[in-house]
């Protein structure tokens, strides 16, 4: 399936993306109104959470240049030093923006 980059054709996509997450999200939510949470499932849900996180750093520390690599360790100090993760990503934006401007 094709679509033309027209103004249609992009109104078109964003608005199957909206339906694609909105359907996602009340869904995933929708069954687990069905889903009593006990501790087992509870602990699943927190585990699945930091997977899917190092799922993603993962190949960028693997793979990314100079300015990924900045900004996953600035963000990790950052974030051991001040425990708070706004000023972890703000100085995390900052290293790889300031490394790929010098670069």
């Amino acid at each position: 399936m094709t679509v033309e980059t027209t103004t249609a054709g992009i109104l078109f996509l964003i608005a199957v993306m909206t339906a694609v997450t909105l359907v996602t999200r009340f869904g995933g939510a929708f069954v687990m109104s069905f889903v009593k949470i006990n501790p087992r499932i509870e602990s699943f849900i927190n585990t699945m959470a930091s997977s899917v996180l190092v799922a993603i750093i993962v190949p960028m520390a693997v793979t990314g240049d100079a300015g990924a690599l900045a900004a996953l360790i600035t963000t990790a100090v950052t974030m051991l030093v001040l425990r708070k993760p706004l000023p972890a990503i703000a100085a995390g934006i900052a290293a790889a923006g300031i490394v790929r401007y010098l670069a």
